[in-house]
């Protein structure tokens, strides 16, 4: 992490780059313009040093030696021009507006400072021994002659009265996304490690428990983003009313209209005696004017390197080119298998888009990873924890990502879709080139987005007004960004050494809201020689046994066919499979004749139309006696077809229902008279 020495402060050679708000019209007189007056000297003694010694050294600059020993344990020996110029300035209470280009040490320039006016844990911000710390820290960084109205060394409880409460936060850091809080968060802690200064991030997509108890337990310096912060304070679990510090980071986002109405709710529950400071790579002159009515006198300072004058950083060497929206991933495809390709980050204006690159970029092979606000929190955090450790080296995501993340070994940053204006392209580019190093930035420009671009290439004064039209075959495309011959669209065999987004455990941060479950629109593993968790899970879940019980027109039977299912079955069931052919042939059997029976035609009698049916034969002329002998003959006929064998069967009763049959005869049969019974016998109908 060593920092490059070679960006030079416009301070240097032109000391009216730090505004000087005394010379505003109405601006007060006397001491309240020894802030503006410090920077001026502050730029003379600047102007004097040559190119490597300007900067000197953090013990120079009046940072404790606590935090000087934790820098050096990081490799960060000499501090940067806008770190070297806003340390000092904002030791002596003054508030600051700290602008320079992406990647020169923004997050330390105001860090510093905020660490070394917060008191350590068991010290009380309100001791004299700590007011001694920051006094001291104030004389080696600015001139004697100040106000000691302006030093700002006043805290909280000399104004109230109170004594603040031990853990209370001294210094509040808003951050606009989550990503970025945990970055500033771990950066805080790293320089603050050996003074053990508490910093908590305070963001949403987590569980309120742990940081709830962090709270509670007590905490120095709490970066978050504003949503969080408001809910943290209107359940009272926040106290801002300690709060000596505050920081915007991101300035020109955070004041943005989403934003503001946020932010004033916050500064509303501060103290008004406060030191503030915005810190942004972008800030429009609207920014700092709204910044102007939330700061007292603030000081304007802006770093850049004198041989760089443009507003991207000059180690970036940048590409545009017109691309066909069909061909954009095969261009892309080709792009990953440059020469010399490290780390490399794609940003995209959706989040479905986002999601779509991630899946197709995976189909080719690529350990890729998505980041977008339709996923979750841990799966947010897996991704990024991937990348920086290289087990995965293609990131896709969202503007979420595109603001003050800083991963080392970026080589590559590709705009799939045009940004909507020069403050995006700004800092999408800016997450390579970082520190000194050299980046590649490559735009795709579609033709519906060409006046977008040129509006964009004329701000930031480029000369690619009129981009050239490539495709994924085009030799241009080839020369322009050292993709070697014969390159194709999948990344061969040979290439696909990376871990994966799977081997990189997911954390449990008892997420809420929308984005509980680790939603990721990337078959992870799949094209790696991993399985997707989903399938791996119900592969090895045990199945539940499963009984069958199969029966054949109601009659029970144990196997069709000779063939049981006797997967995860018991053993009765095996019993049935080997007595299943003889069940089989004496199931059939029976149930055949009852398969080929013919519906029978019925005649219901009342039982007292049964019992009288005898002597009313005698009654029974020729001719209706002829009709009866055929009805009963087609009855027969019909019942000669069942089988049964008797055609001279006479009336049979059915036990269970008061019916009679009629007499059965073959149907070719002639119809036999009724004959009068003389006899006192009855007959056997009787």
């Amino acid at each position: 992490m060593n920092q490059s020495d070679k960006i030079q402060t416009d301070t240097a050679n032109q000391p009216a780059s730090v505004d000087e708000t005394a010379n505003e019209p109405g601006a007060p007189v006397g001491d309240e313009v020894q802030p503006a007056i410090q920077a001026e000297e502050l730029a003379s003694r600047t102007a004097d040093a040559g190119p490597n010694e300007s900067a000197g050294t953090f013990a120079e600059l009046g940072v404790l030696a606590e935090t000087v020993e934790a820098l050096d344990t990081l490799g960060i020996t000499s501090p940067f021009p806008i770190q070297a110029a806003t340390i000092p300035v904002a030791l002596s209470g003054a508030d600051v507006i700290g602008q320079a280009k992406t990647g020169t040490g923004k997050t330390l320039a105001f860090g510093i400072p905020v660490l070394q006016r917060v008191a350590g844990p068991g010290r009380d911000p309100g001791t004299d021994e700590d007011a001694a710390a920051d006094t001291a820290a104030a004389a080696l960084s600015a001139p004697s002659r100040r106000s000691s109205r302006r030093r700002r060394t006043r805290t909280p409880s000399a104004v109230t009265g109170q004594t603040p409460a031990h853990g209370t936060p001294q210094a509040l850091v808003v951050v606009p996304t989550r990503e970025l809080a945990i970055q500033v968060t771990n950066d805080l802690l790293s320089a603050g490690k050996v003074r053990a200064v508490r910093v908590h991030a305070l963001y949403g997509g987590r569980a309120y428990e742990p940081q709830i108890a962090a709270l509670r337990a007590g905490i120095d310096i709490a970066v978050g983003t504003p949503g969080r912060l408001l809910d943290l304070a209107r359940q009272h679990h926040l106290e801002l009313g300690s709060v000596r510090t505050l920081v915007l980071d991101e300035a020109d986002e955070m004041l943005d209209l989403g934003f503001l109405p946020d932010v004033e709710r916050i500064m509303a529950q501060l103290p008004a005696e406060r030191q503030t400071m915005l810190f942004s790579a972008t800030m429009p002159g609207q920014v700092i004017s709204l910044a102007r009515r939330y700061m007292n006198r603030p000081t304007h300072i802006r770093a850049a390197d004198p041989a760089d004058p443009g507003t991207t950083v000059k180690a970036i060497e940048q590409f545009v080119f017109r691309a066909h929206s069909l061909d954009k991933v095969e261009m892309l495809s080709r792009i990953l298998q440059a020469e010399g390709r490290g780390l490399t980050m794609i940003f995209a204006r959706t989040k479905r888009t986002v999601a779509k690159i991630a899946e197709e970029l995976s189909d080719r092979h690529f350990a890729v990873a998505a980041v977008h606000g339709d996923l979750g929190q841990g799966a947010r955090e897996q991704a990024l924890r991937a990348f920086r450790n290289g087990k995965i080296d293609v990131l896709v995501a969202t503007d979420v990502a595109a603001r003050g993340i800083d991963v080392e070994g970026v080589t590559h940053v590709v705009n799939f879709q045009c940004p909507e204006d020069e403050k995006v392209y700004t800092h999408r580019i800016g997450r390579t080139g970082r520190a000194g190093n050299k980046g590649t930035a490559v735009t795709f420009v579609d033709w519906d987005e060409v006046p977008r671009w040129q509006l964009i290439n004329k701000a930031l004064s480029l000369p690619f007004a009129e981009p050239p039209e490539l495709y994924s075959t085009s030799p241009q495309l080839y020369a322009d960004l050292g993709i070697p011959e014969g390159v194709k669209g999948v990344l061969p065999r040979q290439e696909r050494v990376r871990e994966g987004l799977d081997a990189e455990e997911i954390e449990d941060l008892g997420e809420t809201g929308r984005g509980r479950g680790a939603r990721s629109s990337v078959k992870r593993g799949a094209k790696d020689g991993g399985k997707d968790k989903d399938t791996t899970a119900k592969q090895e879940r045990a199945r539940a046994p499963r009984q069958r019980t199969r029966t054949r027109r109601g009659v029970k039977i144990a196997a069709e066919d000779g063939a049981l299912d006797t997967a995860g079955g018991t053993t009765d069931t095996a019993a049935a499979v080997n007595a299943a052919p003889a069940a089989v042939a004496k199931a059939v059997a029976v149930a055949e004749p009852v398969a080929e029976k013919a519906p029978r035609k019925r005649t219901r009698t009342r039982k007292s139309a049964a019992k009288t049916a005898a002597p009313k034969i005698e009654y029974v002329a020729e001719a209706p006696a002829a009709a009866t002998a055929t009805a009963t003959g087609e009855a027969a006929a019909v019942s000669n077809n069942d089988g049964d064998g008797d055609v001279n069967a006479g009336a049979v009763a059915n036990p269970k229902r008061t019916r009679v049959r009629s007499t059965r005869t073959r149907k070719s049969a002639p119809a036999k008279p009724v004959v009068e019974n003389t006899t006192d016998t009855p007959s056997p109908d009787q």
